[in-house]
């Protein structure tokens, strides 16, 4: 977002505890269990799911108030979440028109197991979970409009910014500037 500056993150929330490094607000809305089932119930959320014993859920205000204001945003969801927001988009012409997925995959298991481990956040059988879940998650990349598979964090940041800039200048999101339209009125 440093580097895009047009680009703003969606906060989504959780249940699950802050990590150490972790600000309420900022890198997740930490709920507990009682307020996001009432997120539920008002249907705040337009995505939500139980992850590793945890609720995580995407506010549908955060994503419509961001667009209405211009803002091309990105969401860090798990591919149930996208899921369910491409089959909201069906329905939404708004989210339709917006929605780009992009799955990033590690380039090998053992690469993912090692960047697990030096997080240095998670007992063993936490990672163990994690890598079994990814390796189902993994088998739904051909849902995605783009997949990039992740090598330096450098490398990453470029690819992601070349999806952004093609798809910012596909003819349906574009205008033609005020002057050439007159004249192809006139």
């Amino acid at each position: 977002m440093n580097a895009e500056p047009q680009v703003s993150r969606v906060i989504t929330c959780t249940t699950r505890s802050p990590r150490a490094n972790e600000r309420q607000g900022v890198d997740y809305h930490f709920l507990d269990k009682k307020a996001f089932e009432e997120g539920i119930q008002n249907a705040d959320f337009l995505e939500y799911a139980e992850v590793y014993g945890n609720h995580y859920g995407t506010r549908k205000k955060d994503i419509f108030n961001q667009l209405e204001e211009g803002q091309d945003i990105l969401l860090n969801i798990d591919v149930q979440g996208a899921e369910n927001i491409r089959n909201h988009a069906k329905h939404d012409p708004k989210l339709h028109k917006s929605l780009v997925t992009v799955f990033l995959s590690p380039p090998s298991f053992g690469e993912l197991e090692s960047r697990l481990r030096n997080r240095d956040t998670d007992q063993q059988e936490v990672i163990l979970k994690r890598l079994a879940h990814a390796k189902r998650e993994i088998e739904h990349w051909g849902f995605f409009d783009f997949l990039i598979i992740s090598g330096s964090v450098k490398e990453d940041l470029r690819r992601l910014q070349g999806i952004v800039q093609s798809e910012r200048l596909k003819a349906h999101r574009q205008q033609l500037p005020a002057a050439i339209q007159n004249a192809l009125e006139n």
